[in-house]
C-alpha cells in the first residue's frame, strides 16, 4: 500500500510539472543570442607501440547573435573606428594550445579575445590579450596584433553569426593550416591561420 502511494504521488508530481511547462510553452521565446564553439584538433605523429598522444586544440567560443529581420549587420563595421566585439554578450575567446600565425601575425599559444574594426575601409581582426570580460569592455592597450581580413559579400544572408576554423588539406610533413571565417548576414570575413 505504501509503495502504491509513493508511485501515485510521483505520478501526480510529474503530471503537475509537465502541465506547468506546457502552460509556459506558449510564452517561451528564443533567446536573442546563443553560445557557440568551433574547435580544430591537431594530431601529433603516433609512435608505434605507444598510446596516441592527446590532440592539441585551437578553439573559438562566442556569443552567437541572430539577424531576426534586422539589416546591415554588424552596424559597428559600417564606419571607420568603431570596434565590434565579434559576437554577443561575453567577449569572443580564442584559445590555442599551439603557436600560430594568423593573417601573417605571430600569435603565441594562450587565450585571447577577438574584436574587429574597420580602418580606411578595410576590416581588421583585433587579437587582444585581455580575456574574461564582457564583450563591450574593449581595452586597446591590450592588443597583441591587428591583422587584415579579406572581405566579401555573400550571395545568401546567414541568420546566425558563424565563426569557423576551417582546416585546409596539408601535405605530409607540413604545418597544419586553414582559414578562420566570420560570417553573418551577407558579411563574410576571413584570415589564414598556420601552426608555427
Amino acid at each position: 500500500m505504501r509503495r502504491f502511494r509513493i508511485i501515485l504521488s510521483l505520478a501526480l508530481l510529474g503530471s503537475a510539472a509537465s502541465s506547468s511547462v506546457a502552460a509556459q510553452g506558449s510564452r517561451l521565446t528564443a533567446a536573442a543570442s546563443t553560445r557557440a564553439t568551433t574547435v580544430v584538433s591537431l594530431s601529433t605523429p603516433r609512435v608505434q607501440g605507444q598510446p596516441a598522444p592527446t590532440p592539441l586544440t585551437i578553439k573559438v567560443e562566442y556569443g552567437q547573435p541572430h539577424v531576426r529581420g534586422r539589416a546591415g549587420l554588424p552596424t559597428e563595421l559600417a564606419k571607420d573606428g568603431t570596434v565590434w566585439r565579434v559576437g554577443a554578450n561575453a567577449a569572443t575567446t580564442l584559445t590555442t594550445e599551439v603557436d600560430l600565425t594568423i593573417g601573417g601575425a605571430e600569435v603565441p599559444k594562450g587565450a585571447y579575445s577577438l574584436y574587429a574594426v574597420r580602418e580606411g575601409g578595410k576590416t581588421l581582426l583585433i587579437i587582444n590579450k585581455n580575456t574574461g570580460q564582457w564583450g563591450t569592455e574593449y581595452d586597446g592597450s591590450k592588443d597583441l596584433v591587428r591583422v587584415p581580413l579579406t572581405s566579401r559579400t555573400a550571395a545568401e544572408s546567414l541568420e546566425s553569426l558563424q565563426i569557423a576554423l576551417v582546416p585546409a588539406p596539408t601535405m605530409p610533413n607540413s604545418a597544419a593550416r586553414g582559414i578562420l571565417t566570420i560570417a553573418w548576414g551577407t558579411m563574410a570575413l576571413a584570415a589564414e591561420w598556420v601552426v608555427r
